[in-house]
C-alpha cells in the first residue's frame, strides 16, 4: 500500500501535442451596451492573465511535481509564440517549439467580469497533416534520455500521426502515456496507458449503463488496441483503471469543494507520467493521480499540485500516515528550505499522548512552516522512563503523531538525548513544551551556536504522562 510520496525529481518526462496560450481578460460589467443586448466590459482598471495551456499545461504540472520536463510542439510565428517561451523559460522547462508561419499560436482569450466567464474568443487554425514532420527529428533526439512520453492530444493536428510516435517510443523500451481527444482510438495502438474521461471513452465504445459494462468494453478496447492499461475518470465517481490481466481497480473519488475543473486531465496524466517514470505501479501512479484531481478541481483556473499538497492529502485515502527516516528527514528539509521555509523541531517520547501534548504541538507549529517531531524509541524510553515502559510501541506512538495536522514529518531516534539529530538537521527552532527553561531545553546551546532559536511553549492543560499512568493505576 502507498503511504509515503514517491521522489518525483527524478523522472525525465518527455511531453508532445498541442501547446496553447490562455488568456484571461478581467474588467468591470456594469452596464448593457445599446447596440447589442451584450454587457460592456470596461478594461480601464482591469487585468491581463495568461497561463500555460494544453500541452504546456501538462509540462507545468510535472515541473510543479519537480520533474525533468522537456515540451515539444507547435507555434505560430507571432508574439503569443513569444509569451510562451517566456513562460516556459522562467519555469525552467525545456522546450523545442517548432513556429509555423502559417498558423497562429492556439489561444484562448477569456473575457470575465466578477468571477464570471462572458466570452471566449479562440485563435487557431488546425494543422496540416505533415507538420508533425518538424519534430520528429528532435522527439527522436531526446527519446534515448527519457523515461515516460506522454501525448497531450487536444485534437488540434500536432498529433496527427501519433502511431509514428508511439512506435519510436516502443522501439526505445519506453512507456507511453496518452491524454487522448479522438474517436477512434486505432491511432495509439500499443501505447502503454490511454486517459480518456468518461464520455470521451463513451464516444469510442458507446454508452454503458453501468460500471460493469464500463468494464467489460473497456477490456474489448485494451485488447483490440493492443494497449497495457486504460485510465478512465468519472467525475464525481472517481477513476477506473483497467489493466491487461489484472482485476479492475476503481478508486472513488475525493470528496472536496469544486470551483474549476479546468487543467484537472493535465495534471492527472502528469502525475500518472511522473509516479510510472520513478517505478510505481499503475494502481499506486492511479491512487496518487485521484488525489491530485481532487485537489486542483478545488483551485480556481488552471492549477498545479505540488508535492507537499499530494504528501498533506495522501494518508485520507489510504488511511495510514507517512513516517520518514533520517535520510528523508535532511532531503525534506533541504527542499522546504529553498523554497523558503523555516523548520521547527520537538522531541520527547510522546507515550501517552494527551491534550497538554497537542496543545504544545499546535503551537510549535505555528513558529515556523514545518514542525519535524522525533519520537524516542522504545529502548530510549525505558532508559529513559524505567521498565514498564513505553505503554504504547513506537510505530503506535508515530502514527499517532503524523495524524495531527499540526506535524509535518515524524521520525524515531534511539539516543537519549536530541543533540546528534540537531547536529544533522539544525532546525530553525527547537521548541520544547511544559515547565522547562531555555537553560533546561536538552540541545539548546547547538541550536543557538548555528544562529538558530531555542523556544518553550506552554500548554492550557496540567497534565503528564506519568501523573496520568499514576491515576489509572490506583484506580
Amino acid at each position: 500500500m502507498l503511504t509515503q510520496l514517491p521522489d518525483f525529481t527524478s523522472a525525465r518526462i518527455l511531453v508532445i501535442g498541442d501547446i496553447m496560450l490562455d488568456r484571461y481578460w478581467y474588467g468591470a460589467a456594469t452596464r448593457i451596451s445599446p447596440e447589442a443586448p451584450v454587457p460592456i466590459v470596461c478594461m480601464h482598471h482591469g487585468k491581463i492573465h495568461h497561463s500555460l495551456g494544453g500541452a504546456a499545461n501538462v509540462a507545468t504540472n510535472l515541473n510543479a511535481l519537480g520533474g525533468q520536463t522537456t515540451l515539444l510542439g507547435l507555434v505560430g510565428n507571432d508574439e503569443p509564440a513569444s509569451r510562451l517561451v517566456q513562460m516556459l523559460d522562467e519555469q525552467g522547462i525545456t522546450h523545442h517549439l517548432s513556429r509555423m508561419d502559417t498558423h497562429p499560436t492556439i489561444t484562448k482569450l477569456r473575457i470575465l467580469s466578477q468571477h464570471q466567464q462572458l466570452m471566449r474568443l479562440d485563435f487557431e487554425e488546425p494543422y496540416a497533416p505533415d507538420a508533425l514532420n518538424s519534430l520528429l527529428p528532435t522527439y527522436n533526439e531526446f527519446l534515448p534520455n527519457t523515461d515516460v512520453v506522454i501525448l497531450s492530444d487536444y485534437g488540434k493536428g500536432t498529433l496527427s500521426h501519433p502511431e509514428i510516435l508511439i512506435a519510436a517510443a516502443q522501439a526505445q523500451g519506453l512507456k507511453l502515456i496518452v491524454d487522448p481527444k479522438r474517436r477512434d482510438f486505432t491511432a495509439y495502438q500499443g501505447a502503454y496507458l490511454v486517459t480518456p474521461n468518461q464520455k470521451e471513452f463513451e464516444v469510442v465504445v458507446g454508452p454503458c449503463k453501468n460500471e460493469q459494462e464500463m468494464i467489460e468494453k473497456g477490456m474489448a478496447l485494451i485488447t483490440a488496441q493492443q494497449l497495457t492499461a486504460l485510465l478512465i475518470t468519472r467525475g464525481e465517481h472517481g477513476m477506473l483503471l483497467l489493466q491487461r490481466d489484472k482485476t479492475p481497480y476503481s478508486l472513488p473519488a475525493q470528496t472536496r469543494e469544486v470551483y474549476d475543473v479546468t487543467g484537472a486531465g493535465d495534471t492527472v496524466v502528469s502525475i500518472l507520467a511522473a509516479a510510472v517514470a520513478v517505478g510505481k505501479p499503475l494502481e499506486e501512479a492511479a491512487i496518487l493521480a485521484n488525489i491530485g484531481a481532487s485537489i486542483v478541481i478545488s483551485k480556481l483556473g488552471t492549477a498545479t499540485v505540488s508535492p507537499h499538497e499530494l504528501e498533506q492529502a495522501l494518508p485520507k485515502m489510504t488511511g495510514r500516515y507517512p513516517t520518514f527516516n533520517e535520510a528523508q528527514i535532511i532531503e525534506h528539509c533541504k527542499a522546504a528550505r529553498a523554497r523558503g521555509e523555516r523548520i521547527v523541531m520537538t522531541n520527547g517520547c510522546f507515550d501517552v499522548l494527551h491534550a497538554g501534548h497537542v496543545v504544545c504541538l499546535n503551537r510549535a507549529k505555528q513558529l515556523g512552516d514545518r514542525l519535524i517531531v522525533a519520537v524516542n524509541s522504545d529502548a530510549s524510553v525505558r532508559k529513559l522512563k524505567g521498565e514498564g515502559r513505553p505503554i504504547h510501541s513506537l510505530e503506535a506512538r508515530m502514527q499517532v503523531l503524523a495524524s495531527l495536522s499540526a506535524v509535518d514529518w515524524v521520525l524515531a531516534f534511539e539516543d537519549e538525548t536530541p543533540e546528534r539529530l540537531l547536529h544533522l538537521i539544525k532546525p530553525d527552532i527547537l521548541v520544547k513544551g511544559g515547565d522547562y527553561t531555555l537553560d533546561g531545553v536538552v540541545g539548546a546551546e547547538i541550536v543557538q551556536n548555528y544562529g538558530g532559536e531555542v523556544s518553550v511553549v506552554s500548554s492550557d492543560f496540567d497534565y503528564s504522562t506519568t501523573r496520568i499512568l499514576e491515576k489509572l493505576s490506583v484506580e
